[in-house]
């Protein structure tokens, strides 16, 4: 079953059960999808790859608004923005821990005979190919960046 097709099944579950929170979410998902296969002109449906990066860049997004709503003390905003990136997390894939990134990103850098901080746009371009979806961009970066100046 693809992506959108879950999202529609949520979607009505949500309806039925008078959820507003997982309603809103879901409505972002199918939103910024839509958007997606538009934008690309896509009669068919995304592949996983691009659906995982549209999911991260919505979880990207609420993660950022709920940091700004706690440091002003909107409690309630802010609760707001955690349920619906729990609810986003839902559709991802399962993401790596560290140590798998790791692990990843040690032999992209073994393959890429990369051996400075300099070839780090060459590791990085590797890396966020393979791991796309599986974690996030900015734990990516950290550990090549960590992994290529030792």
């Amino acid at each position: 079953m693809s992506l959108e097709n879950k999202i529609n099944n949520e979607l009505k579950q949500a309806m039925l059960s008078k959820n507003e929170s997982r309603l809103t979410a879901l409505r972002a998902i199918k939103s910024a999808l839509l958007l997606s296969k538009t934008e690309k002109k896509q009669a068919e449906d995304l592949d996983e790859k691009e659906e995982a990066k549209i999911l991260q860049k919505l979880i990207k997004q609420r993660k950022d608004s709920a940091k700004i709503y706690k440091e002003q003390n909107r409690t309630d905003l802010f609760e707001k923005e955690k349920v619906e990136i729990e609810v986003i997390q839902e559709f991802l894939p399962e993401q790596m821990n560290e140590a798998e990134i790791r692990e990843e990103v040690q032999k992209i850098i073994s393959q890429t005979q990369a051996s400075s901080i300099k070839d780090m746009g060459k590791v990085m371009g590797m890396a966020n190919k393979a791991l796309a979806g599986k974690a996030e961009g900015r734990v990516i970066s950290s550990i090549v960046k960590e992994l290529l100046s030792t």
